[in-house]
C-alpha cells in the first residue's frame, strides 16, 4: 500500500513498485485516510510518505498502527532526512528510510527487507 499525499508521485511509485513485482493493493493521502481503510485493504507492506495530508504525518500514522497492534512493515520516504525526522522515527520500528526521489535499486532492497521480515515472521507462526 501506498501512503503518498502527492498525486503524481503516487503514480510515479506505483509504477516503480508494480516494475519491480509487486501489486499495490492501495493508495491513501493521509494518515486518517490509511487508519480508516487498513483493515479493509489488508497490505502486506507499507510505502509511507513522511509529509502528508491531515493531521497526522507518516511517523505519526505508523505509531497509531503499532498501538492498534498492527505491525505491517513500514519502509518511509521522504524529502527530509534531517536530524529532527530520523529522530522522530527512531522509536518506531520500520524497515528502512528512502530519501526521496527513490530510484528503483534502493526501493528494491528495502521490499526486499520487508519481505524477509514478513517469512521470519510466519517461520515463528503457530
Amino acid at each position: 500500500m501506498i501512503v503518498e499525499d502527492d498525486p503524481l508521485l503516487s503514480i510515479v511509485e506505483e509504477k516503480l513498485v508494480t516494475k519491480l513485482g509487486y501489486e499495490v493493493v492501495g493508495t491513501a493521502r493521509s494518515g486518517e485516510e490509511v487508519l480508516g481503510i487498513i483493515a479493509d485493504i489488508n497490505p502486506s507492506i507499507l510505502l509511507m510518505d513522511i509529509q502528508l495530508s491531515g493531521d497526522l504525518d507518516g511517523i505519526e500514522t505508523a505509531k497509531q498502527l503499532r498501538s492498534d497492534q498492527i505491525d505491517i512493515p513500514v519502509i518511509f520516504l521522504s524529502g527530509d532526512d534531517s536530524p529532527m525526522v530520523l529522530n522522530q522515527a527512531k522509536d518506531i520500528d520500520y524497515i528502512d528510510f528512502l530519501l526521496k526521489p527513490v530510484t528503483k535499486s534502493d526501493l528494491s532492497n528495502s521490499l526486499g527487507k520487508a519481505e524477509n521480515k514478513i517469512n521470519s515472521k510466519s517461520q515463528y507462526a503457530a
